[in-house]
């Protein structure tokens, strides 16, 4: 069957995984990223991979990527500068926006308002109306409509979106005016309404469709120079994008909808939790990835990422499926630091990032970063990335001192202590976020930590969220690459349907969805999926009549085919708004929105099975060595997890290492090897450590 390749760039490094299909056997590599140009570090990544594998360029199958040049081109304001067309009396539609302003009571006194990625001086305004029943009110004027394109081409703009009041309900004029600019506007992309976002709300269908332009022409020209490059060097396997809703798409499809893949980097670690936490037996998760920059989590239910319909980047929110991942600035390069005014330890959001990295990297770094406070407490070996990156423990106390100077505490062992402490509260405080918050009780999810900074603080995020078991994947950090490796085409289709539902008839609900998923059918048979493989999940969004927001409610085959779906429907949403809520409403219920997602199969991927050992850890045993853990100094066994075997258990303290990171088992927890390579942490109820036993002591 060959070879598969998933490909993940983060901020601080790049990670790729081969995964062979027959024997489900993996190579990792991991690179430092190359922010200039992103196909450089992917490049190395491969062709490190590849030389480790034994194989060439040419036996890969697919290449599977999960990229942040969308994300990235929006946080560092560098998108395209995007020309605007409105119906007539809209064109202030980006700058009204919706009157919301974040932070609590007052917060607008100090909150900048964000420039909309569309400037009002490329904004213009065309005659012709649609109502919004999809009926003509007046005809579109194309004399008219040319001269304010030329005022856009006059004004250099590098990307065109098309918003038309109520395109959703007919899209005639913004088609007609898309011709029209691809005369006057040559070269540009052009992004319509009607095509990304074909449903009601005129604010949010305009700014995703504007955000859409924005990023067009950055990962366009990012997709067509890796491809490009890859097969510059005999790669000849297509080129597949991970979306945010974790679903994967062409790159030739990913160009033209970027706004789809602003979540693409965290989708594939949710992807590839999935994956791993199902081969453990565990369907109900909390995902944890920390890496270099940040901590991305979600919550996933019955095996399912919770797919939010809005995604949201620094200060913008398109609507656009996403995997629900929050997001913090909390990462192994997380930089500590004392404000004089407060004399209050902080850690993050800001970053010591790829260059110059933690001071114990040696690349010239002096600030004190949470990897920093990781060598300080003797968490970390000596060195990381498979001996890539050699640790420079001398740097790491220095910069680390600082801290303890400043907050006058008498060692920079304890300085580190509260460095980690500080930042897993900011990590647990992310997981209520997903958690909680939305009605759910963490203690009833597995945790499963990746990244390559997450399975050092995943014991300690265990006891704060009492979320056990906490799994830790093999090779945990390149998980991202590993989800990009193991997941399916996706495609989706959507309208708006806006009715009561006395004004609906079970057999027209029915065929509308099924027509909104032929749709989506066609598209990914275009793309080499059968059909015959393909499945199909429907979904509504209900609201009751007169609310102001609606809620995504899934309809299963057994809905669809009932006698009165509606009404297993309208039960549904009372259910899901009791517990976002905790009231009802008497009013009548409406459904806005349909959405037709249909996804193709599932690669066979074999699972990987380790041979069975004794239970004891004792041939993994690397060296014994002296931790930093809940206040004082303690002996600690350091293990290589390449030599594990399924049903050992590893009793803390104890620190388990290899080639892409490195876990943390804390006192009174013990780390058990399942068949597939997972370590499974959980309390050990009543357990001290004692040296003398050799379940704690490996000979």
């Amino acid at each position: 069957m060959g070879y598969r390749l998933g490909v993940d760039v983060g901020g601080t490094f790049t990670d790729v995984l081969l995964v062979d299909q027959d024997s489900g056997a993996t190579h990792r590599a991991k690179t430092p990223s190359t922010p200039h140009d992103q196909s450089l570090g992917v490049l190395a990544g491969v062709r490190k991979v590849c030389l480790e594998a034994g194989i060439d360029l040419s036996e890969i199958d697919r290449v599977l990527h999960g990229t942040t040049v969308a994300t990235n081109a929006i946080l560092e304001g560098r998108g395209a500068r995007v020309g605007l067309v409105t119906t007539t009396g809209f064109r202030q539609v980006l700058q009204i926006a919706r009157s919301y302003v974040p932070g609590g009571l007052a917060g607008w006194i100090i909150w900048p308002k964000p420039e909309p990625l569309a400037a009002l001086e490329n904004t213009v305004e065309v005659g012709g109306r649609i109502a919004a029943d999809g009926s003509e009110v007046e005809p579109l004027d194309p004399d008219a409509a040319r001269t304010a394109l030329r005022r856009l081409a006059d004004n250099d703009v590098q990307a065109l979106t098309i918003a038309l009041i109520n395109a959703y309900a007919n899209d005639a004029h913004e088609v007609a005016l898309g011709a029209l600019a691809a005369e006057e506007l040559p070269g540009i992309p052009i992004s319509l309404s009607s095509r990304v976002l074909p449903e009601m709300r005129e604010y949010e269908r305009t700014v995703t469709t504007v955000a859409n332009s924005y990023v067009q022409p950055e990962v366009a020209r990012y997709v067509r120079n890796l491809d490009d490059t890859l097969r510059g060097h005999h790669l000849r396997a297509p080129l597949s994008i991970l979306r945010s809703d974790g679903g994967l798409t062409s790159a030739d499809k990913a160009a033209e909808n970027p706004v789809s893949l602003l979540l693409s980097g965290p989708a594939g670690g949710v992807t590839g939790a999935v994956w791993f936490a199902g081969q453990a037996g565990h369907t109900d998760l909390l995902t944890f990835d920390m890496g270099g920059t940040s901590t991305d989590v979600a919550l996933v239910l019955d095996g399912t990422p919770r797919i939010g319909r809005e995604t949201t980047v620094a200060d913008l929110t398109v609507r656009a499926s996403s995997v629900d991942v929050r997001t913090v600035g909390a990462g192994g390069g997380s930089i500590a630091h004392v404000p004089e005014l407060t004399k209050a330890l902080r850690v993050g959001p800001q970053s010591a990032g790829a260059r110059p990295g933690p001071a114990a990297y040696g690349h010239g770094g002096i600030a004190p970063t949470v990897t920093d406070a990781n060598v300080v407490l003797g968490y970390l070996p000596d060195a990381l990335a498979g001996g890539e990156i050699r640790l420079d423990r001398a740097a790491a106390h220095a910069a680390v001192d600082t801290i303890a100077k400043a907050m006058g505490l008498g060692s920079a062992q304890e300085a580190a202590a509260g460095i980690v402490d500080i930042v897993n509260e900011n990590m647990f405080g992310a997981l209520r976020l997903v958690s909680v918050q939305q009605g759910f009780d963490p203690r009833d999810f597995a945790l499963v930590a990746f990244g390559g900074a997450g399975p050092l603080h995943a014991n300690a995020l265990g006891r704060l969220t009492g979320a056990w078991p906490v799994i830790v994947p093999p090779s945990p950090g390149v998980l991202c690459a590993y989800g990009d490796a193991t997941t399916s085409a996706r495609d989706e289709s959507a309208r708006t349907l806006a009715r009561r539902f006395a004004l609906i008839d079970a057999d027209d609900l029915r065929a509308m969805l099924d027509e909104l998923a032929a749709g989506a059918r066609e598209r990914l048979v275009a793309e080499g999926v059968d059909a015959a493989t393909q499945e199909t999940r429907y979904e509504v969004d209900i609201r009751y009549h007169g609310q102001g927001f609606e809620i995504p409610i899934t309809v299963s085959p057994e809905t669809l085919a009932d006698e009165d779906p509606l009404g297993l429907l309208g039960a549904a949403f009372d259910a899901e708004h009791q517990r976002l809520f905790s009231f009802l409403l008497t009013n009548e219920k409406e459904i806005i929105n349909l959405r037709a997602t249909v996804t193709g199969p599932r690669p066979r991927v074999a699972a990987r099975t380790l041979p069975v050992g004794t239970g004891s850890p004792r041939h993994a045993l690397v060296r014994r060595t002296e931790i930093w853990v809940d206040g004082a100094f303690a002996d600690a066994a350091i293990y290589d997890r390449d030599r594990l075997l399924a049903e050992d258990v590893v009793v803390g303290p104890a620190v388990i290492t290899e080639m892409d990171s490195t876990t943390l088992v804390l006192p009174g927890h013990a780390a058990t090897v399942d068949a597939g390579g997972c370590l499974l942490i959980r309390p050990r109820a009543d357990h001290r450590f004692d040296p003398a036993d050799p379940a704690d002591t490996p000979e």
